[in-house]
């Protein structure tokens, strides 16, 4: 493909990881459902296979239509490199387990995805990888745990499902003083909205699954970063198996080209609902950053381009409230995903945190009576009159 550096970021969503398939002249890329690659001597298989020369040998490893969508979501996050996972929960896991041994410490947050607080609270202690979450918000705290020392600092902003921001610059410089590497899950906001490498970060993941992908018909996880870091989790991956299949990757490619499009006018959507809901009188509080009344406002306009399409809120009736009012909605799935087209709606308890038990999201500060509102591409005018007859 010829030379990307210069084009804005929607034009990027279309045209990086793209070339026109010389044997065909095919200009979308092409599905190889092939497990294994063939050559015709010896020498040459091998210099693939050894990584003297460019090609594939097996499945597993890597995949022509697989190695066009990592190319995309590397030149989204201006990354060295980018690999991929069957799953976001791939992604994340793959990672953690590649760079943490016994007796290594991890610093993260209490507002991480449910999948991964699974993976703090109960995988990596069974390791003997010590971990300390700490509260989100309070920035002091997380640099006092950082300075004791620690190989990792993990940070998700802004959170899944409560919304809150980290400062991603500040607590990767007090990660980085103690020789920590930095991973921050970008799913919530996208390439589209931030950009963690360019903060500070050393690894940005993505549950591919939501927004990179977009329309809820495929799976998979990305890792972008140094391309030494990136080449160590992809060993780990290659071996235990948690390989991003050809089908999937054409429609996470598919939905990407639209990346941009769709954010813009869900970060729009989403403010105009947010400020909606913040002045009814059956909601008790509304949870997004681009609200002036965030408490992590001001750090989401300093590291955000826009505030995202999710958001959250709690209905004055409680948990009793949200029962009742989620079946009354017409222009929302109730299921557990997020960053589709359609809007989506769910709890906690059968979203974001499914796998955790009520007191354990009630340790993680997460009220059951919570909404998290996926926004999708619907008119929105048409939202907000979804919302208020199902709140009327």
């Amino acid at each position: 493909m010829k030379n990307l550096k210069d084009l804005h970021t929607g034009s990027a969503c279309v045209w990086a990881g793209e070339s026109r398939d010389p044997s065909h002249r095919a200009t979308q890329a092409a599905v190889v459902h092939s497990v294994s690659f063939g050559y015709d001597d010896f020498d040459s298989w091998l210099d693939v296979a050894q990584g003297r020369a460019p090609g594939h040998i097996y499945g597993r490893n890597t995949n022509p239509t697989v190695e066009v969508f990592e190319e995309k979501i590397r030149f989204l996050e201006d990354a060295e490199a980018a690999t991929s996972f069957a799953t976001g929960m791939a992604a994340v896991s793959n990672t953690l387990l590649t760079l943490l041994s016994p007796n290594d410490r991890v610093v993260s947050i209490k507002d991480s995805y449910g999948g991964t607080s699974k993976v703090f609270l109960d995988i990596l202690p069974r390791f003997k990888i010590n971990v300390t979450l700490c509260d989100t918000t309070d920035h002091k705290e997380i640099e006092l745990e950082i300075a004791k020392g620690c190989q990792i600092v993990y940070l998700e902003s802004p959170t899944n499902p409560t919304l809150k921001v980290v400062d991603i610059e500040r607590l990767a410089r007090a990660a980085h003083d103690v020789g920590a590497l930095v991973i921050v899950d970008n799913t919530f906001a996208t390439p589209i909205n931030q950009n963690p490498l360019a903060l500070g970060a050393d690894l940005v993941i993505h549950s591919a699954t939501k927004y990179l992908g977009g329309h809820a018909d495929a799976l998979g996880g990305a890792l972008c970063g140094p391309r030494d870091l990136v080449k160590k989790v992809f060993g780990w991956r290659e071996i235990t198996g948690a390989t991003l299949g050809p089908m999937a990757a054409y429609l996470l490619l598919r939905g990407m080209k639209t990346l941009s499009l769709r954010v813009r006018h869900q970060n729009e959507s989403a403010g105009r609902i947010a400020a909606y809901l913040n002045s009814h009188s059956a909601v008790s509080a509304v949870y997004y950053p681009g609200l002036d009344t965030h408490p992590g406002h001001e750090i989401a306009k300093k590291q955000m381009r826009g505030f995202g399409g999710m958001l959250s809120f709690e209905l004055a009736g409680g948990f009793e409230a949200m029962k009742a009012f989620l079946p009354r909605l017409n222009l929302a799935n109730l299921t557990a995903n997020l960053g589709a087209v359609e809007t989506i709606v769910g709890p906690p308890a059968t979203t974001s945190h499914v796998e955790c038990t009520p007191e354990e999201r009630a340790k993680l500060g997460i009220s059951e009576a919570l909404v998290r509102y996926s926004v999708g591409i619907e008119d929105t005018e048409d939202l907000i009159a979804d919302l208020e007859q199902a709140l009327a």
